[in-house]
């Protein structure tokens, strides 16, 4: 068969050893997650309790291990490919699911929730054993969809169950998640899976990550835009977008908008890349974008009551948001450099005493907490732009 009718292999190449390009279909994959993470901005703020954070925080932990996961998968799979297209629609469909019942999740769709995302996970996992027989990604695939089919068993039963005992069993199905790969997938009498046995292209994976932290940052922007369609534009309204703007160009900047002034050492044989990944991307990503979605809630609170006492919700929102969004970066940057930043710790310890002096003394009104907090905010990136980033060394 002549070699340009042949039939499209399902994995990318990797023969010229750079780094695969982000493909249209990854990018039309994300759409789904503008409407997820607005949907979860706007669950946590009809449940500002701490029973609703705690299941606000397990549903963002599913839709975050379900883009996660798929992002990982694409580092492999040719995005040019039918059967690859193909699979990223119906995980797209699923997402979707996923994304109309998060409002009553624990509720009347709870089973949409957790059926869609069980049949993201499982059938993700299935195509990649397909797609990598014959290969250690195929038998690694292998098991984490026996450990997918686990987490997903605690999904169904939490659905399917009694109300009142679903965030427990959602809670044991999000620990299976994400203890997963910090274990190597290790499985009795089937061995495990290792980081170094996952040939990754990181470059690839960062440009997926710095994408969906930017839609998340994007979704404040959205839900700033419809909350000031709700309200008379008066000069204390003006402020609070200024300021809620600035807080995103922050957290932007804090980014994008400089580099350490080391970074890890390459290793020559890729044993640790696969690690920093995880732990960069993964995991320290995960907190990042919750912090995002916790500053678009903030800016709501702020927008629609400036003034007055900040009532304890309020101020964990607006000073949790980016104390969140810190100890995220702080993550990040440890998993880039092997040292841990401590301007982002100081910081963060600055911004959490603020918001408990503010949420139980009401010194301040919401809208001084929230220009507090974004200058805060400011002086970290104006530190971090005059100076290297200066990063004292873990120690056991």
């Amino acid at each position: 068969m002549p070699a340009e009718t042949a039939r499209r292999p399902v994995l990318r190449s990797r023969t010229n050893g750079e780094a695969p390009e982000v493909g249209a279909i990854e990018l039309f994959f994300d759409l789904v997650y503008v409407f997820t993470v607005i949907q979860l901005s706007h669950f946590l703020l009809a449940h500002l309790t701490g029973t609703g954070a705690l299941r606000a925080l397990v549903l963002f932990a599913a839709v975050w291990w379900g883009w996660n996961y798929t992002a990982w998968a694409m580092n492999w799979l040719d995005p040019d490919s039918v059967p690859v297209r193909l699979l990223t629609a119906f995980l797209m469909l699923m997402a979707l699911g996923m994304a109309i019942a998060l409002p009553e999740a624990f509720g009347k769709d709870a089973v949409l929730f957790a059926a869609a995302y069980v049949c993201l996970q499982v059938v993700r996992s299935a195509f990649m054993v397909w797609a990598c027989r014959g290969r250690q990604l195929g038998g690694n695939y292998a098991r984490l969809l026996a450990w997918s089919a686990l987490s997903g068993a605690a999904w169904l039963t939490g659905a399917l169950g009694p109300e009142d005992q679903r965030l427990g069993w959602w809670l044991a199905a999000v620990v299976i998640d994400y203890a997963a790969p910090l274990v190597d997938f290790r499985l009795p009498g089937l061995g495990s899976a290792p980081a170094r046995t996952w040939p990754l292209h990181r470059e690839h994976l960062a440009e997926r990550n710095r994408l969906v932290f930017i839609i998340a940052l994007g979704e404040s922007i959205l839900i700033m835009g419809f909350t000031l369609d709700e309200v008379e534009l008066t000069g204390q309204v003006v402020a609070t977008t200024v300021i809620g703007f600035a807080g995103l160009v922050l957290l932007w900047w804090n980014y994008f908008g400089f580099r350490p002034a080391r970074e890890r050492e390459e290793d020559p044989a890729g044993a640790q890349q696969t690690a920093i990944a995880r732990s960069g991307f993964a995991y320290a990503h995960a907190v990042m974008i919750a912090g995002a979605i916790v500053v678009a809630v903030s800016i709501e609170q702020v927008t629609l009551h400036p003034t007055g006492p900040v009532e304890p919700e309020v101020a964990v929102c607006v000073a949790g948001g980016p104390v969140l969004y810190l100890l995220g970066n702080l993550l990040y940057l440890h998993a880039r450099t092997g040292v841990v930043a401590l301007s982002r710790l100081v910081v963060a310890a600055l911004l959490a005493l603020l918001g408990v002096v503010a949420g139980t003394t009401g010194v301040l009104n919401p809208l001084a907490l929230a220009a507090a907090t974004v200058a805060c905010m400011f002086g970290l990136a104006l530190y971090s732009g005059l100076t290297p980033l200066r990063c004292a060394p873990l120690t056991a």
